[in-house]
């Protein structure tokens, strides 16, 4: 699977540099199909074409953002995430990826998410409520190269742990960006081990790195407790 995505990087990933259209270039290709597609109860599952090089999994990307200082609850928080599209090979990655701005040129507060097709990038969603995440906090100007290196990874089934994981996040913030790597059962601490383990080696992170890992169910607790004080002092 690696070589795959060797052989078609320098001819098919586009420019990256020169790529400045918007998040939402990728999402007007499916607008129309989306719309046709909102009111079925499914949806026409992508496949891959003729000769073109299939992914173990089907991978949908997301993008969101919002105003910082904003009241967030788990209903608007689902309602900004904006699906682009999904694909089921190599050459439909790229046609999505080589189109999307890189996380070092996004503004303000906001989010590219790659998950499995059928997970929403929620803590709430059924593949998501018993896992967690591991989590990078980045230094300006790193986040483009390490999304790159991380996702490629995860597509070409690097991490070797069956179908644990579900998907990854960058998220683009003032004084810092960050990176995590979702998976389904917390509890597993094996298998939460070895991805550590590997998203150091895709990475080439330095050894001091600090990598914390976080349940869903305490990300949950903590954003409850957060917005418990706020409502109860009055703020926003």
């Amino acid at each position: 699977m690696n070589n795959k995505f060797d052989a078609l990087k320098d001819d098919d990933s586009g420019d990256h540099d020169q790529d400045n259209c918007s998040p939402k270039d990728g999402e007007k290709e499916k607008n129309d199909e989306e719309e046709k597609d909102s009111n079925t109860t499914k949806r026409k599952a992508v496949v891959p074409g003729a000769g073109e090089h299939p992914l173990q999994y089907n991978y949908t990307f997301w993008y969101s953002r919002r105003t910082p200082g904003r009241p967030a609850s788990t209903q608007s928080y689902e309602q900004n995430i904006k699906q682009i599209g999904s694909f089921a090979s190599v050459e439909q990655f790229w046609r999505f990826y080589s189109h999307m701005i890189r996380p070092d040129d996004l503004t303000g507060h906001s989010d590219f998410h790659l998950f499995k097709e059928g997970i929403k990038p929620m803590w709430e969603d059924d593949a998501n409520k018993s896992g967690g995440k591991w989590i990078i906090r980045l230094r300006k100007g790193l986040a483009s190269r390490c999304w790159e290196n991380l996702i490629l990874a995860m597509l070409g089934e690097q991490f070797m742990v069956g179908e644990e994981i579900c998907g990854a996040v960058v998220s683009v913030r003032f004084q810092e960006d960050i990176i995590s790597i979702w998976n389904k059962t917390a509890s597993d601490q094996a298998t939460t081990a070895r991805i550590r383990d590997t998203l150091r080696r895709v990475l080439n992170l330095p050894p001091n790195t600090i990598m914390e890992y976080k349940t869903h169910t305490d990300s949950i607790k903590a954003w409850e407790d957060f917005h418990g004080l706020v409502n109860a002092s009055g703020g926003r």
